[in-house]
């Protein structure tokens, strides 16, 4: 769990991972230079939890944090947690068992919970009911949280790419779905929040080039760029929520 700036919701987060129905864990917890209260948040956990492993580090951001992040695990499953989100209590226990039985999977994932900051769940996420196919994978980001994968198959990945300022999780997903197949356990075992402070939310433009990119190379990868074209389609969406004290408008 990498974590920048969540003083308000990493405390939830860090529970839900140590009040896994499978407690055989360790959680690596790395602290990307926040300036909130954050760290000693973590440090509290890390200070009565022996299967927390708090790293303190200055600002690389996040997908330069979570690649140092794996240099300091030890298993041989790896699952990412965000630090504003929550895992299931059953969640390592029924992907894990996925792994354990079924040698030719290298990745599970779950259906989702979308909720907002506080807690509130607005339903299922999308994402996940789509039926999985390495195909449809080029369209649709299917294995969006949670994921828990062998930790060979990321070194043999190389990790991370960092070129990605945004939807590295995206592209890692294409790549690993070329050298190994995926299941899918049929529960939400992960809360996705959404909330004015997300990734999602901030930097979805961002997140939209970068995930294009993505799929361009994987049609490289896979020889397809001379039958196949991606067009990327944005549409606007408006809302109204009340104001927090002393937000500013964009």
């Amino acid at each position: 769990m990498c974590v920048h700036n969540r003083e308000r919701f990493v405390d939830a987060a860090i529970k839900s991972v140590l009040a896994q129905t499978r407690p055989d864990l360790e959680l690596v917890l790395f602290d990307d230079g926040s300036t909130d209260g954050s760290l000693a948040i973590c440090r509290e956990h890390a200070s009565r939890d022996a299967r927390v492993n708090l790293i303190q580090s200055e600002r690389l951001g996040a997908v330069r944090a979570l690649n140092a992040a794996h240099r300091h695990d030890r298993g041989r499953f790896i699952g990412w947690v965000d630090s504003d989100d929550m895992l299931h209590a059953h969640a390592l226990a029924q992907t894990t068992a996925v792994l354990e039985s079924r040698p030719e999977i290298g990745l599970v994932y779950t259906d989702h919970l979308i909720i907002n900051e506080h807690n509130n769940a607005s339903g299922l996420g999308y994402k996940a009911t789509i039926p999985y196919s390495k195909e449809k994978l080029l369209t649709d980001f299917i294995t969006f949280h949670f994921r828990l994968f062998r930790r060979e198959l990321f070194d043999q990945l190389g990790g991370l790419d960092e070129s990605f300022t945004a939807a590295a999780d995206y592209d890692f997903c294409l790549r690993m779905s070329e050298i190994t197949d995926f299941a899918k356990v049929d529960r939400p075992l992960y809360a996705y929040r959404v909330h004015a402070e997300s990734i999602s939310t901030k930097r979805r433009l961002e997140q939209i080039e970068m995930s294009a990119r993505a799929v361009r190379r994987a049609l490289a990868r896979r020889e397809l760029t001379e039958t196949t074209v991606l067009d990327v389609e944005i549409l606007s969406r408006f809302q109204l929520r009340p104001r927090r004290a002393g937000e500013r408008d964009l």
